[in-house]
């Protein structure tokens, strides 16, 4: 069992010590700005769902960390739209990365369920009104019957255990991908080399 999973997440490419210099670009960063991000939104989730509405409500500190919650998810959702589409254009799926940016897609939708019934549960006017609009819509199409959006004990759980543990593991695996399949390089560069054989200089001790 030791050498099949020695041969099938080998240490070097799990935890690279250099990267190739084309990986310093701007672009790369994203990937980076949104993992980082969705550590805080989880950290600050569950100090709020230790501590309960009431006190996120009516404490100052509960106050804070709820803002942090939200600014974090503003800047999680905006750095992964920039590092999709970003990726889009750098044609991402290339080189047997196919699987890799479906899972990238798709962590994409199950954050905006993860959003969606992160708003509808503030319990204020906002999460009202965002809450009814949406219960038609998705009545309409039937989805209604297993998600009621007017629950809000129901949504609560959706935000705080189920969709988070999609996202969690969706986006690691999205990870491991990346590290087993490398980073993919700028359209019309040199072709790929094999793990012995780095391209061209490299820059940085410890790049992730």
């Amino acid at each position: 069992m030791r050498r099949r999973a020695l041969r099938a997440f080998p240490p070097e490419k799990l935890l690279p010590t250099t990267q190739p210099e084309y990986v310093a670009s701007w672009i790369y960063v994203f990937g980076v700005l949104t993992l980082s991000s969705l550590v805080v939104v989880v950290l600050t989730g569950c100090i709020l769902a230790l501590r309960g509405p009431a006190w996120w409500h009516l404490s100052d500190v509960g106050r804070y960390v709820n803002s942090l919650h939200l600014w974090s998810v503003e800047l999680f959702m905006f750095v992964m739209v920039v590092h999709l589409w970003g990726q889009f254009f750098m044609a991402a799926w290339r080189g047997r990365r196919g699987l890799t940016w479906v899972i990238g897609a798709v962590v994409f939708l199950v954050s905006m369920g993860t959003a969606f019934t992160g708003y509808s549960v503030q319990q204020n006017f906002d999460s009202q009104w965002i809450a009814d609009q949406a219960k038609d819509g998705l009545n309409s199409v039937g989805i209604g019957a297993f998600f009621n959006v007017l629950d809000f004990g129901q949504m609560l759980m959706w935000h705080i255990v189920l969709l988070p543990l999609a996202v969690a593991v969706l986006a690691a695996w999205h990870i491991l991908l990346v590290r087993l399949r490398g980073v993919v390089p700028p359209i019309g560069a040199s072709p790929e080399p094999g793990p012995a054989e780095p391209v061209g200089p490299v820059r940085g001790e410890g790049a992730g």
